[in-house]
């Protein structure tokens, strides 16, 4: 197997079911890869595999050059990880938070120290270096745990969901962030909820569902290849009329949850002078995004579980 990491054929059964069921996964180096799927997909039993947390019941895995999970260890020294939940240690400063973290790697305090500039730099917490780590906002708290992942100087970087919580300027900020480690060449494997942050980050991405694999492939492909391109959502009192007597016949597939209509199209004009006699109608056209390709593989019902 050839790239920064490779995995071909992963099966993980726990109880008799099939957590992972027969994944094919490889990146090349320099890319951002998005691993999604709803809650129970499969996402969280194939990092664990990947990072030699847990073992296969079947299939082969290459990290960086080494065999997991027999060489797992020497594959994850040159790794970084961002947890979906912040393990900041609540004792430390933020200075010791990265100077520990970094003995983990048999790094001398000496070395860390000689990083520490760049990373709190990189974290935009220059200033916050002596705080605890209870006085940082939530935003802040991810930074830190990004820029602690960058300690042993990885090549291969393993995001879970890592703005999972953050408002909308800390996101932002976060993605900025990202970009820039992409464009020093590291590796990024991301899973997130967030199909925007997908969209906007990964240059390509797999969707899974029930351990298998859905689609695999650049975001705008897969979203050209699966979906038609013009979406219009219609709700407001009188939808279920309009959905039964326009939506269906005008749209190349139309979908009804709850008191919303979504009507998928190649042409949306005719449904759009439609809706300009309804005035008790709102309704939104916007392009097809990978929100609607992701529902379309994996449904629209809430799951429980992660």
């Amino acid at each position: 197997m050839t790239g920064i990491l490779s995995a071909r054929g992963l099966r993980k059964r726990y109880d008799g079911r099939a957590v992972v069921d027969g994944l094919d996964i490889e990146l090349a180096r320099g890319e951002c890869f998005g691993l999604l799927g709803p809650n129970g997909a499969g996402k969280t039993t194939t990092l664990r595999m990947l990072l030699g947390l847990a073992s296969p019941d079947e299939g082969e895995i290459a990290l960086l050059g080494h065999p997991v999970p027999q060489a797992a260890r020497e594959g994850r020294v040159r790794v970084g990880v961002v947890p979906q939940v912040d393990n900041l240690d609540p004792d430390f400063t933020v200075r010791e938070n990265l100077l520990v973290y970094g003995s983990y790697f048999g790094l001398s305090r000496a070395q860390v120290e000689g990083r520490l500039p760049r990373l709190l730099e990189f974290a935009a917490l220059e200033t916050r270096a002596d705080a605890r780590i209870q006085a940082l906002s939530g935003g802040m708290k991810r930074r830190l745990v990004l820029a602690r992942a960058l300690v042993n100087d990885p090549e291969l970087l393993f995001l879970d969901e890592p703005t999972t919580g953050l408002d909308p300027q800390a996101r932002h900020l976060m993605w900025e962030k990202l970009r820039l480690l992409l464009r020093e060449g590291r590796t990024i494997l991301l899973t997130t909820h967030f199909m925007d942050e997908a969209e906007r980050l990964c240059d390509r991405l797999a969707i899974i569902d029930h351990g298998r694999m859905l689609a695999q492939g650049e975001p705008r492909e897969l979203i050209d290849r699966h979906i038609e391109p013009e979406v219009v959502e219609v709700y407001g009192e009188g939808v279920l009329a309009w959905f039964e007597s326009h939506g269906k016949r005008l749209a190349a597939r139309a979908e009804l949850h709850g008191e919303t209509a979504f009507c998928y199209l190649r042409d949306a004009a005719p449904a759009v002078e439609s809706l300009k006699g309804a005035p008790a109608l709102r309704f939104l056209h916007r392009r097809a995004n990978l929100e609607d390709l992701f529902l379309k593989l994996t449904g629209r019902e809430m799951r429980d579980g992660a």
